[in-house]
């Protein structure tokens, strides 16, 4: 688990642009029973969550078709409801950082680390924003 003072600017990195921390199971299970669609960012403290993850989430919430409802978890923070939001998001194994979007309470796109390693943020907003244009 890692210190909350060193964590926090990367937790507020998300929270300050609308997002929802989500720190318990319970509010994962919550969450995930509301209608309509949610994007979930499993986020993490590794550089791709730092130069892509975060900052290509942050471009594609300037689209003009968006989620009903931004929420995070934080990988090495918040392990029980990081555990309870990767429930979610079988059948594909843990990933850190990973961006999920769903439906319903159902998944209906997905992005891994690997997806996410080594590509620039506006090339993960582009692939959010053709998911928000199909399933939003």
């Amino acid at each position: 688990m890692y210190p909350e003072e060193l964590v926090a600017p990367m937790i507020d990195d998300l929270t300050t642009v609308g997002f929802e921390e989500l720190k318990t199971p319970d509010a994962v299970d919550e969450e995930m029973k509301k209608q309509g669609t949610s994007l979930v960012v499993v986020n993490s403290v590794c550089g791709c969550a730092a130069g892509n993850a975060r900052p290509g989430v942050k471009i594609a919430k300037q689209h003009n078709k968006l989620p009903d409802r931004f929420v995070t978890v934080f990988a090495g923070v918040d392990k029980d409801a990081t555990s309870q939001a990767r429930k979610y998001m079988l059948p594909y194994p843990p990933s850190s950082p990973s961006i999920a979007l769903f439906k319903d309470g159902r998944l209906v796109h997905f992005l891994e680390r690997h997806h996410i390693e080594g590509r620039p943020a506006e090339r993960i907003a582009e692939n959010l924003m053709a998911a928000f244009d199909e399933f939003v």
